[in-house]
């Protein structure tokens, strides 16, 4: 009986929590439906390749649906070319040779690229293997033809000279012909690559983006539990019967978990750099300051959501919606692939512009111009949660 007795307590309590009903039995059905559309929109991966003085049959070898082809003057500039253009691979040719310069920045992309340029050089080896084949019997059935009639003419002389009784024998003279066969174009490649190498994983590219997505996860979680275990045992609201002022409250906050989230990004950044030893093409200074930045944003974001939620339970039900989806649009997946409307979503979330950022440094080696805007953005989001999070505060100042 006390064990039903603690059942019907339970229902009775998560009944009354109609929040958590909600968002125990509607988050996964939102994340499923986000996935569903991400996957489904970004399977066919497109890999753009420039080419330059390239054999007509060589370009009409590696087009497929998964390589988009661009032509450019004989003097265009592989590297200069990839950068401006965004090109997964610039192909050149001087008479047979091919050198690739992969961008390198998407292995998946260089994967792309590599499978249709090796498949387009096997299937001109085939096809002219296939010709050398069938130019080799029309020679053998030229021959056959040949010795057929030299056979011929051979008997008919011989009956000939029996009919006549001559002595002399002749063979009248027969034409050969021989077909000359063409040797297939055997073209070698060379690799060059932009960004980081051949030895270059998926997770050498993807480090950086989940650097900053766990800063930006446990920031976020400690910082929203933190300030609500402040206000649910009571220190919140003795502060604010104080003096003290609303935005000197959410400045010391900030500041004080601040600096706890900074010591975090440098334990994370450095372990990352020292025990992985990914391939750090950029500033790892620039690599801090967007993490610290993203710290910021995920420290204001969570103490403006914690005012939400009445206990941990709830503030954990929150990260479903406002920190998962966030991953998607991080650059884990292409987001230029994706469909208009979630390319659109994804300029609302803070890590689609922290991940841009510490692809393009950590990746590409771009400076601090280069991520200015990304950088203003984010700080645009820690200045507004923060004002957020100051207006909010208004609702528990009972005096």
């Amino acid at each position: 009986m006390r064990v039903i007795a603690i059942f019907k307590r339970v229902l009775r309590e998560m009944l009354r929590d109609k929040r958590t009903l909600a968002l125990m039995f509607i988050a996964p059905l939102f994340i499923l439906t986000l996935m569903f559309f991400l996957f489904n929109t970004s399977s066919d991966t497109v890999a753009k390749i420039g080419v330059s003085n390239v054999d007509t049959t060589v370009v009409k070898a590696i087009k497929n649906k998964h390589v988009k082809l661009t032509h450019y003057s004989a003097q265009a500039t592989a590297k200069a070319k990839v950068r401006e253009d965004n090109l997964a691979a610039f192909i050149k040719q001087k008479n047979g040779k091919l050198t690739v310069t992969y961008q390198n920045s998407q292995p998946s992309d260089s994967a792309l690229v590599r499978q249709a340029l090796q498949g387009g050089l096997t299937k001109i080896k085939v096809q002219a293997l296939a010709a050398a084949t069938q130019a080799q019997k029309k020679a053998l059935q030229q021959q056959a033809k040949v010795l057929k009639t030299l056979v011929a003419q051979q008997q008919k002389m011989a009956a000939a000279q029996g009919a006549t009784g001559a002595g002399a024998t002749q063979t009248a003279p027969v034409q050969s012909q021989q077909t000359k066969l063409k040797a297939p174009t055997n073209y070698s490649v060379t690799s060059h690559y932009l960004y980081g190498s051949s030895d270059s994983t998926f997770f050498d590219t993807f480090l950086p983006i989940l650097l900053g997505f766990f800063v930006f996860f446990f920031v976020f979680l400690i910082s929203g539990i933190s300030l609500l275990n402040e206000r649910t045992t009571g220190t919140l609201t003795r502060l604010l019967a104080t003096p003290i002022r609303r935005g000197e409250i959410i400045t010391g906050y900030l500041m004080g978990y601040g600096l706890f989230a900074l010591i975090q990004t440098v334990i994370t950044v450095t372990f990352a750099l020292t025990v992985f030893q990914i391939h750090m093409i950029g500033s790892v200074w620039l690599i801090l300051l967007i993490n610290f930045l993203l710290a910021l944003v995920a420290l204001s974001m969570g103490i403006f959501v914690s005012t939400f939620a009445n206990s941990e339970f709830q503030m954990m039900q929150f990260i479903p919606i406002l920190v998962i989806p966030q991953v998607f649009f991080s650059g884990l997946i292409p987001v230029d692939q994706m469909a208009n409307w979630l390319q659109w979503i994804a300029h609302i979330f803070p890590l689609y512009y922290g991940g841009n950022a510490l692809m393009n440094v950590a990746t590409r080696g771009v400076g601090f111009d280069g991520i200015a805007l990304e950088l203003g953005i984010l700080a645009l989001f820690a200045i507004l949660f923060t004002i957020l999070n100051v207006v909010g505060m208004k609702r528990y100042r009972r005096v």
